[in-house]
């Protein structure tokens, strides 16, 4: 929703995590930890699960060579110091992307793409110094032109999104902007002629949904074409052109050689142009928005002033036109000037032949999809619509970023320029993005979801991501969990939100794809020449896997062997209820009362098991020769064990899997007046009730089934029987729309953190994890055991739930949402639209699920 209040809730939800935690206590608990080790590295660091990985593989990291940075440290913080500068050191390894599979063909042929998801439409090159092109146009609201260009909710669309996309050259997208329907088409072609990346062309479909007037006003377009390296171009008049075939602007680079930009029309326009000289791109709405105002009041007319800068490297064309209209842009690569083919080129990108064109991609697309997705003709027309907008939006709102993320320097150091953070190294990422209005980025938790269905769709776009995110590890094996990458992206998040810590971790969730993915390679599930890139790939990435590993392993390592807590929380808050989890990627879910080093949670021994069986997986399957090969398998064999597992954390009476730590269900947040310097003021703070106690976390929700979503409980156990209780009981998780985050007898059930801070994990149902609870539901309607059949009928009842309760909300308003609200019948809530984790509906409706059999 649009508001100051959902903006805080936004950062808060996928913002930084805290900085590291003080020992000293707000609530002056005496419970709590004396020595507190920053980063897990305190003494009972070497006690992690018995010392069973080696360290030998990061002992060689630890010698390599150091990138020195000239950042001017304070004087005698030497140990300090170099803990910065390892936290923004590569780690020195050959990059992923540096494959002979990332290059060549598949370089070429995902040069050029709809890479700028935060715009409604938005086309780059994956290169950091790219031509971008994108679309604007006028819409009205209360009577007032507003200019449309970077996705928000402010705007007021009743829809947006890609309801076709393959991923790389093929896609339409649908906007309604009040009255007015705009469909936009991309599709990209590589001819003989072309250049590096080949030509692509986009159509622009606009009509007025109510009848038209003679005395209605035309509609304003705008698209631009603009140069991130600064380098400028030639643009073309275009006073007298009114339809037909016209040659906007020309200009020549080093990657795609001599380019051109056309625009063909067969229905009457009017071209007006405005040319600008300037570094920043991310501004482009508010420079646009001041010509047209600063020309409005010179000559009374809503149009550019058909004036340019010297120099100009960013161009861009007002096409107004009488509705219905329809205008075809076309950009073409390696044009030589003197050819008489480029007349040709533009033939086969506009009018019919590209009408022709699109119709074929389009089917293929729909082929494809009922191929993957729908082999068993089960769903409907209304479901299939809801599905193919899921993956469209997913696959167009794949993103390239290139920049340098913002690293927290450790506590205790100072920079000479007072500055708290230093700068990774320039670093590019392609990535999809959770949602394109709230959170155009990438996200390393929300990633591994996303890659679920990408892997099925195009395994070598999945393999792309998932090793653009490996080559961000840094030389200790971190990977920053929130990526704001570039000008346009930090233009996106307030600036006290874009630090990472390198002491925090994030769910690994890559993990989940990519025991996936061997599971499909090792059935043989891929064409011999997919079998072999995909092998070359995990073989390659698994040095970096195990330094990723490693990292976990080591900072988030617990104070007993084989346990694991989340690092990064805030021990001295007193204005949350619940000090939040931010690197679990669950918020504000609630764990132990009071943070510290006894804590254990639940959820991260599972993540690590899966971690640890993946990486176990690959090095059986490929054969691979690694000191870790006998660490991991017996790594994997303690985590699985079930009866630690059930010491650990299980409550026996409910059957749920709790966090362990220093707890009291005893806090409440109330008004307390503070006086400072004879000045009275109010704040709404924690007050905690009873001295809290070394015991189980007694919130049922998602963190109490994750043993039960990784498969680890025998099928033939009496407590599988008793997660079907938590399950199926609808005073606890379940509803008739999916199941809710946290239980409704849960002391924090629907309970703000702070004043400002609603309820995010408390009570909404999230797709992400009733994906995850669905899959465990069909593994043990799969597998014999008592509770087999029970299983089978929660799972059946629970998917044609989820599947109603989604597509329904889609086709009501237009949009995937990020969550949906157990009490108001299930309605849409949070960002819009949410088509990361929530596009998991379409594997839902295809019953394609990750193998939990280890």
């Amino acid at each position: 929703m649009a508001g100051s209040n959902r903006t805080t809730t936004t950062h808060r939800s996928r913002g930084r995590g805290s900085p590291e935690s003080t020992s000293s206590d707000a609530d002056a608990d005496p419970t709590r930890a004396k020595s507190r080790r920053p980063g897990g590295r305190g003494p009972h660091a070497q006690r992690r699960l018995g010392g069973l990985i080696s360290w030998g593989f990061v002992t060689l990291l630890l010698i390599g060579s150091l990138v020195y940075y000239q950042w001017g440290f304070g004087e005698g913080e030497g140990e300090l110091v170099k803990r910065a500068k390892r936290s923004v050191t590569p780690l020195p390894m050959p990059k992923l992307m540096d494959l002979p599979q990332f290059g060549g063909y598949h370089k070429d042929s995902l040069y050029w793409g709809t890479y700028r998801p935060h715009v409604y439409l938005g086309i780059r090159a994956r290169t950091p110094q790219s031509l971008i092109f994108g679309m604007m146009w006028l819409g009205i609201k209360n009577g007032q032109y507003h200019l449309r260009h970077v996705c928000q909710d402010s705007d007021e669309l009743s829809t947006y999104g890609w309801v076709e996309h393959n991923g790389r050259d093929y896609g339409r997208q649908v906007l309604r902007d009040h009255d007015f329907y705009i469909e936009t088409s991309f599709l990209k072609q590589k001819g003989e002629e072309s250049g590096f990346g080949g030509d692509w062309a986009v159509r622009l479909d606009v009509s007025n949904e109510v009848s038209n007037n003679a005395e209605e006003s035309p509609m304003h377009l705008f698209f631009y074409v603009a140069d991130e390296s600064g380098q400028s171009f030639t643009m073309n008049s275009q006073e007298s052109y009114r339809h037909g075939t016209t040659l906007l602007a020309s200009g020549s680079r080093a990657d795609v050689g001599t380019w051109q930009l056309q625009l063909h029309s067969l229905d009457s326009v009017e071209i007006h142009t405005a040319g600008y000289k300037s570094p920043h791109m991310h501004n482009l709405t508010e420079l646009v928005q001041a010509t047209l105002a600063v020309n409005a009041r010179r000559t009374g007319l809503i149009q550019l002033p058909d004036i340019k800068e010297s120099y100009s490297n960013i161009m861009v064309y007002q096409i107004s036109a009488e509705l219905p209209a329809k205008v075809d842009l076309v950009f073409l690569s390696g044009v030589d000037s003197e050819s008489s083919s480029i007349s040709e080129r533009v033939a086969t990108l506009t009018g019919n032949e590209f009408t022709r064109k699109l119709s074929e991609r389009q089917n293929a697309f729909g082929e494809k999809y009922d191929r993957l997705f729908d082999a068993k003709q089960k769903v409907n027309k209304e479901e299939k619509a809801a599905g193919k907008a899921a993956i469209g939006n997913l696959l167009g709102g794949i993103g390239y970023f290139y920049g340098q993320s913002k690293i927290a320097i450790p506590k205790g150091l100072t920079l000479k320029n007072g500055e708290k953070s230093i700068s990774y190294w320039p670093a590019e990422l392609y990535t999809a993005v959770p949602s394109r209005s709230f959170f155009p980025r990438g996200f390393l938790w929300d990633e591994g979801f996303h890659q679920f269905l990408v892997w099925r769709w195009d395994v070598d776009i999945c393999m792309d991501i998932i090793g653009h995110w490996l080559d961000l590890l840094n030389v200790d094996g971190w990977i920053p969990r929130e990526q704001i990458l570039g000008a346009e992206a930090l233009s996106k998040v307030p600036e006290e939100f874009v630090v990472q810590y390198p002491s925090n971790g994030n769910p690994p969730t890559l993990f989940l794809a990519l025991r996936d993915l061997s599971k499909a390679l090792y059935l043989k599930e891929f064409s011999s020449e997919e079998a072999e890139r995909i092998s070359t790939f995990l073989e390659s990435a698994y040095p970096r896997l195990d330094a990723w590993f490693q990292w976990f392993n080591t900072t988030q390592s617990g104070k007993h062997e084989g346990t694991f807590y989340w690092h990064g929380r805030d021990n001295s808050t007193r204005r949350e209820l619940n000090p939040k989890t931010l690197t679990s990627g669950l918020d504000d879910y609630p764990r132990a009362s009071h943070p510290n080093d006894e804590e254990r949670h639940v959820d991260l021994r599972c993540w690590m098991l899966l971690a640890s069986n993946c990486m176990h997986s690959i090095q059986q399957m490929l054969g691979i020769k690694h000191t870790s090969v006998k660490d991991y398998a017996l790594m994997t064999k303690k985590l699985s064990e079930f009866d630690v597992l059930n010491k650990l954390h299980l409550d026996e009476k409910s059957g749920a899997y709790f966090d362990f730590g220093y707890h009291t269900e005893k806090v409440r947040l109330r008004w307390h007046e503070l006086r400072e310097n004879e000045v009275i003021r109010r704040e709404f703070l924690r007050e905690t009730l009873e001295q809290p106690q070394l015991r189980l976390v007694p919130h049922i929700g998602y963190v109490s089934l994750f043993p039960f979503m990784m498969g680890i409980i025998p099928p033939e156990s009496w407590v599988l029987g008793k997660q079907l209780d938590l399950i199926s009981n609808r005073s606890i998780l379940w509803t008739d729309y999916g199941l809710r985050s946290l239980s409704k007898i849960s002391t924090m059930y629907m309970k703000h953190n702070t004043e400002h801070d609603p309820p995010y994990w408390r009570g909404a149902i999230w797709i992400n994890m009733n994906y995850m609870i669905l899959s465990s539901l069909h593994h043990y309607s799969q597998v014999d055991g008592p509770y087999k059949d029970r299983a089978g009928e929660l799972y059946e009842e629970l998917r044609s739930n989820l599947i109603r309760n989604i597509v329904q909300n889609y086709h009501e308003t237009g949009f995937l949402w990020e969550n949906y609200d157990q009490k108001n019948k299930g309605k849409g809530k949070g960002a819009r639209p949410f088509t990361g984790w929530s596009s998991l509906v379409v594997l839902i409706m295809a019953e394609s699920y990750p193998n939990l059999a280890r």
